[in-house]
C-alpha cells in the first residue's frame, strides 16, 4: 500500500518485550521493517528470577516471519543494565531510532501492609528502569538528530486503584518523565509520549483474577469476552504511530485497549482569584468557583500555565 507506515531501517529497542504486551509491540515492529532489540529478563510477575528464553523466543518468531531482532537480557533496573541494553542495539544494528520502555512488575498489597519489599522492586522497573534505558538511550537519538521513546504509564497512576499504591507511584513518576522530556526533546527532534494500556496480560489476569476462580457462570462468560476482546495486538498500533516519524505529538498521553483509543491529559479549571486579600473564607466560599471544569485549559508547560496565572493576577480574574 503507497500509504502504509513503515520503519523500514529503524532500529527499535523494546523492554519486557519476551511477552504479553511487549512481544505484541515487537511482532508489529518487525511486521513493518524495524530491527527489534527484544529485551526480557524472563522473570516471574513480581520480578524474580531470569530466563533467556522468552527473549529468544519472541526473535525466533520474528526471524521465522522473515524479520529482523536481537534479544538482550540486561536487567533495566540498574544504570549498568540500561546501558548495556543500548549498548546491545548500538552494537548490533549501528543506531537507534525508538525506545519503547514497557518493561513492569506487580506486587499489590493495601497500603498499611506496603513495606520497602513491594515498593523498591516495582520503582526500580517502572520507573528508574525507564530512567536508566532512557538516558543512553537519549544520547544517541540527540547525537543522530533525532528520535522517538514511547513509556508506558497506567490508569493506576493517572486515577489511582486500591491495593496499587506502589504501582500507581510509579507510573504517576512515567507520566511526569513523559512530560519533562517531551519538553527538553523539543530541540533534539526527540519526541516522547506515553500509554496507559488495557490488555490481557498477566498483570491483568492477577488483577482480575483467574476465571476458574469465577463460580457464577454468566461472570464467567463475561469475564472470558473482556479477556477476549483485550487483546495485546490492539493497543500495538498506537504504539507504533507515536513512534513513527509521522506522528507529530509529544508529551501526550493515550489510553488503549480492546480497539478503543483516547487522550488523557492534565487539565486546569478558570477558578477563582481573590488577589492579595484571599482569604481561607474565600477558598470556602468560592469552592464551586475553583472546581468548576467549564471552560478549562490543558497547559503545555509550566510556562503556559504560568502565563495563565500571571494573566490571572493582572486582570483579576482567571482567564
Amino acid at each position: 500500500m503507497p500509504d502504509e507506515l513503515n520503519f523500514d531501517g529503524k532500529v527499535a529497542v523494546i523492554t519486557g518485550a519476551g511477552g504479553g504486551l511487549g512481544r505484541a509491540h515487537a511482532l508489529l515492529f518487525a511486521s513493518r521493517g524495524a530491527k527489534v532489540v527484544v529485551n526480557d529478563v524472563g522473570g516471574s510477575l513480581a520480578g524474580e528470577g531470569s530466563d533467556a528464553g522468552p527473549a529468544q523466543s519472541v526473535v525466533d518468531e520474528i526471524t521465522a516471519l522473515g524479520g529482523e531482532a536481537t534479544a538482550d537480557t540486561h536487567s533495566i533496573a540498574t544504570v549498568e543494565g540500561g546501558r548495556g541494553l543500548i549498548d546491545t542495539a548500538t552494537a548490533a544494528y549501528g543506531r537507534l531510532d525508538i525506545l519503547v520502555n514497557n518493561a513492569g512488575i506487580l506486587r499489590n498489597a493495601a497500603f498499611e501492609d506496603m513495606d520497602e519489599q513491594h515498593l523498591e522492586p516495582v520503582l526500580d522497573v517502572h520507573l528508574r528502569g525507564a530512567f536508566f534505558v532512557t538516558r543512553p538511550a537519549w544520547n544517541v537519538m540527540r547525537a543522530q538528530g533525532g528520535g522517538r521513546i514511547v513509556n508506558t504509564t497506567s490508569g493506576a497512576g493517572l486515577l489511582g486503584a486500591p491495593g496499587f499504591s506502589n504501582y500507581g507511584s510509579a507510573k504517576g513518576g512515567v507520566y511526569g518523565l513523559t512530560r519533562v522530556l517531551a519538553v527538553e526533546g523539543v530541540k533534539y527532534n526527540i519526541k516522547v509520549n506515553a500509554i496507559a494500556p488495557f490488555a490481557a496480560t498477566r498483570m491483568l489476569s492477577d488483577s482480575m483474577g483467574e476465571p476458574t476462580e469465577v463460580s457464577d457462570p454468566a461472570a464467567l462468560a463475561q469475564m472470558q469476552a473482556i479477556v477476549a476482546a483485550l487483546d495485546p495486538s490492539l493497543v500495538s498500533p498506537v504504539v507504533a504511530y507515536l513512534a513513527h516519524e509521522d506522528c507529530p505529538a509529544t508529551g501526550e498521553i493515550y489510553t488503549v485497549g480492546g480497539g478503543q483509543v483516547s487522550r488523557f491529559f492534565l487539565a486546569r479549571t478558570q477558578g477563582y482569584v481573590g488577589g492579595h486579600t484571599l482569604s481561607l473564607e474565600d477558598v470556602r466560599d468560592h469552592w464551586d468557583d475553583i472546581r468548576d471544569e467549564k471552560d478549562y485549559t490543558v497547559p503545555a508547560d509550566t510556562g503556559d500555565e504560568s502565563q495563565s496565572v500571571f494573566a490571572a493576577i493582572a486582570r483579576g480574574r482567571v482567564t
